[in-house]
């Protein structure tokens, strides 16, 4: 069985490389999906695709409902959804993906550093998994999918 994976969340850093990477180290049977990371071609697509837009509010909507396609149907197809909270940005996107996801009743690994702990806390609690490192997360992969754990050696 392929395992479906949506990498959802911060887009400044490269964990989802990292992750991708781990996997395929690993040998894992797996196919990593995500948003649009451009920045410019998320937040344009709407008016890029279906025209200008004098009002910021409806330039935004446009490419939130576009961008709501892929994410939506994504999230849908995956078996497991990564969730990564960044330390630069609130990620509301990210916070409203893992509430979808909890409520398709999909499995959730959530990736933040400790001192979001409090503010996620309720992304916490819907998750099945919080991590602190891409490599955790990997680790978690490895062994939901093949059943091995990460460096440890059967005696």
């Amino acid at each position: 069985m392929t395992w479906s994976v949506y990498l959802s969340g911060e887009i400044h850093t490269d964990w989802r490389e990292t992750i991708a990477a781990g996997a395929r180290a690993a040998d894992l049977d797996v196919r990593f999906s995500a948003p649009v990371t451009d920045h410019a071609a998320s937040d344009d697509c709407g008016v890029a695709i279906l025209g200008a837009e004098g009002d910021k509010f409806w330039h935004d909507a446009k490419g939130a409902r576009l961008n709501a396609i892929r994410t939506r149907t994504l999230i849908e197809e995956a078996d497991i959804v990564v969730v990564r909270f960044g330390d630069k940005y609130k990620q509301w996107n990210a916070a409203f993906d893992a509430g979808y996801a909890a409520a398709l009743g999909k499995a959730i690994v959530v990736l933040h550093q400790p001192e979001h702990q409090h503010a996620l806390k309720e992304v916490d609690a819907a998750a099945l998994a919080v991590a602190e490192t891409p490599d955790q997360v990997v680790a978690i992969l490895l062994y939901v999918i093949d059943g091995k754990l990460a460096g440890y050696k059967d005696t």
